[in-house]
């Protein structure tokens, strides 16, 4: 009896240590930003100095703010080893359906038949490098079950259909591919490089992503901001 008192004594004690562990995994070791960011989602209007507005402009970049939020995670951020962020993702601290989206350049937009909660919108000169096409991504615009939220404009099946810089797209919400298993509330906005064909390369791979900073005129690259979370210094 004594011995099996002291086995499930043992077995107490490490799942003390194990539960410790846990919380300090996730929040103590966090880097500077992803700790930002936690705060943010979890108590209400915290940290809202270091939200940006929807539709606005920092200094002269090409880019307008696709929607109000933080910036929690920028490109090439590292989640786990091996993985690297292919964009940037910005929370808006409100609930699905709340915060609107909206195209951050002139494009032509589609919309294929099985995307839920994803546009792309394609830039046929890049406002930096003219000569090159270019595609701006947003997703995560659905429901945790995959109910779309983006615009009844571009319903499934849409193709290059022309939106102006700061059309209305859609909601920031929660979608993660996946029925049930929500993201948590924020867009996804990635700059996809051209195949050289005229068709945006897979934008899973970072490599066919590019950095968005200077298009946005933000900190943006984790390889040389890695705690910040990006704001607008305007002169």
């Amino acid at each position: 009896m004594k011995k099996r008192w002291i086995a499930w004594g043992l077995v107490a004690v490490t799942a003390v240590l194990l539960g410790v562990y846990w919380v300090y995994q996730q929040y103590f070791a966090m880097d500077a930003r992803t700790r930002k960011v936690v705060e943010f989602l979890r108590v209400p209007g915290s940290n809202q100095a270091l939200s940006s507005p929807a539709l606005s402009v920092c200094g002269d970049a090409p880019f307008m703010m696709p929607t109000t939020g933080m910036i929690g995670f920028i490109w090439h951020d590292s989640f786990y080893p091996g993985h690297h962020h292919q964009g940037i993702d910005i929370f808006g601290g409100g609930g699905v359906e709340q915060t609107e989206v909206y195209a951050a350049y002139d494009g032509f937009l589609t919309r294929l038949a099985d995307w839920k909660s994803s546009v792309i919108i394609r830039i046929p000169s890049d406002p930096l490098v003219p000569e090159r096409q270019i595609w701006t991504y947003y997703t995560h615009m659905a429901d945790p079950d995959g109910r779309s939220l983006i615009s009844d404009a571009f319903p499934p099946g849409t193709s290059e259909v022309f939106v102006s810089a700061g059309t209305f797209l859609g909601y920031q919400g929660n979608y993660s591919g996946k029925s049930g298993r929500p993201t948590g509330v924020h867009l996804h906005f990635s700059i996809v490089k051209d195949n050289g064909k005229g068709q945006f390369l897979n934008e899973v791979e970072n490599e066919n992503t590019l950095d968005p900073s200077p298009y946005f005129g933000l900190q943006l690259n984790a390889d040389t901001n890695p705690d910040d979370i990006p704001i607008c210094q305007q002169p």
